[in-house]
């Protein structure tokens, strides 16, 4: 596994990678991030995967950059990526078109298909959350449908509904809360993503499937989950 390294102020290591979004490198990243974590090494703070590199944090006063270096390097050495199905697998409610997804029409007619089909391919997958960012629980998603490519809004939104299912560039992507935003959107989920009082739904490393739901069944959620 081909990894540089380089120090992150007095408290961290940046393993870099290969610099491309893709299922291989996010494996890679992926597979040295469990084996750090696993090697329970002292002064060893927390680990913050990303698409093509890893932040490993660490206690300065009880050990330095040199030595977690060579820790990393070594773990690294011979390192198979993670398997396909590493992770949880949290499976997200969604409801598409309409006033949920507003701009289902618009990628339909980008990709020539139709709004149907569009919900159906991107159901279909399930999709690696290479990293979270942005927003707190914002999931990047790899593996979308290479027809559902669609640029970002010229214009970004000033406000977009929190739970808002949204696809930019050639990823796909779930706003946990109510933000400004760019992506087009296809669809919500009634689910409360990220709630600061209880662990999260998810983590980089974990899969998503998307599953279609009704407009009925979305208000039924919603009210269960005080979305409403």
């Amino acid at each position: 596994m081909s990894v540089s390294l380089f120090p992150v102020g007095d408290s961290g290591v940046l393993a870099v990678f290969r610099q491309e979004i893709s299922e291989e490198v996010s494996a890679q990243v992926f597979a040295l991030d469990a084996a750090v974590r696993a090697a329970g090494l002292p002064g060893l703070g927390e680990t913050v995967p990303a698409f093509a590199s890893l932040l490993i944090r660490y206690d300065p006063l009880q050990t330095d950059y040199d030595r977690v270096a060579q820790a990393v390097s070594s773990l690294a050495e011979g390192l198979a990526p993670a398997s396909a199905d590493a992770g949880r697998l949290v499976t997200i409610p969604v409801c598409y078109g309409g006033a949920f997804g507003p701009d289902l029409a618009l990628v339909a007619r980008h990709a020539g298909l139709a709004p149907q089909e569009v919900v159906r391919r991107h159901t279909a997958p399930e999709y690696r959350i290479y990293m979270v960012g942005f927003l707190p629980g914002f999931p990047y998603l790899g593996g979308l449908d290479p027809a559902l490519f669609i640029p970002r809004l010229q214009n970004p939104r000033t406000s977009i509904p929190a739970g808002s299912v949204g696809i930019g560039g050639e990823q796909t992507g779930v706003y946990p809360v109510a933000s400004p935003g760019g992506w087009q959107l296809i669809g919500r989920t009634p689910l409360r993503l990220f709630a600061p009082d209880r662990p999260p739904l998810y983590a980089a490393g974990d899969r998503i499937r998307f599953v279609s739901i009704t407009p009925e069944q979305f208000a039924r959620l919603a009210a269960k989950e005080g979305t409403a």
